[in-house]
């Protein structure tokens, strides 16, 4: 599918405007329609990304940074100022619990390589984990042409090294639907303890496909986030191989 599709203008109705391209979910205007928006077709395309915060990096605002800065990220992990003179690594992933209409639940997400399958159930799946929050962050494809297989999706974010840095990292979430303008969700809150955070609720009602703005930190990982939303499923540790 050509790029320039996912940045057709809509006359999308009450949501705050980020630019010509893109709609914001905000707490004042938090659900879009992708039903109504005739953007509930073909793989819609979730995407991660963060850096530091520009308070922390004396002035550098990483998500405008010149070519030749850009590229060097690419090859060296992110850092971010702790309190102090320590510096840490911050390894976001991105995730999604899912419901099926016929009742099957799971999670789609690096750690433990339940990277899913786009073709068949659960008709989610990961392109991989970056992390080092480089330009192109992490991806999440969902399929769409099989949406009345879903009953609810919920994608969130947590940090995998356990270290709690949302208040010190500039994390965002967008939605590429299949036509229609991106959607996009800053996790700009100052939750300096939290370790996930529930971003949007994908939710099938009668046929009509919603993406609602949740943002709601949690102090766990994802059997807090599970719990949250009453998904039921057994949680155990897992861990990543060394890069």
């Amino acid at each position: 599918m050509a790029w320039w599709r996912f940045l057709r203008p809509s006359g999308v109705q009450q949501l705050d405007v980020a630019n010509a391209h893109s709609v914001e979910l905000t707490k004042r205007h938090p659900v879009i329609s992708l039903t109504k928006q005739g953007a509930a077709v073909g793989n819609m395309r979730v995407n991660l990304s963060w850096s530091m915060r520009t308070s922390d990096t004396g002035g550098w605002t990483a998500d405008r940074p010149g070519f030749l800065r850009r590229q060097l990220e690419l090859f060296r992990p992110q850092v971010v100022q702790a309190a102090g003179p320590a510096m840490v690594n911050v390894d976001l992933d991105l995730a999604c619990l899912y419901e099926l209409a016929d009742g099957t639940k799971g999670v789609v997400q690096p750690l433990g390589n339940f990277l899913g399958d786009l073709d068949q159930p659960p008709y989610i799946q990961m392109s991989g984990d970056d992390r080092f929050g480089s330009g192109s962050g992490e991806t999440l494809f969902i399929n769409f042409d099989q949406r009345e297989k879903f009953k609810r999706l919920l994608v969130f974010v947590y940090i995998y090294d356990g270290t709690p840095a949302f208040d010190r990292t500039h994390a965002k979430v967008e939605i590429f639907p299949g036509s229609g303008p991106r959607i996009e969700i800053p996790l700009t809150e100052r939750e300096p303890q939290a370790r996930s955070c529930a971003v949007v609720l994908i939710e099938n009602n009668k046929g009509e496909l919603t993406v609602r703005r949740e943002v709601k930190y949690v102090y766990g990982f994802q059997a807090e986030i599970d719990r949250l939303y009453g998904w039921g499923l057994q949680w155990g540790r897992g861990y990543k191989t060394k890069v």
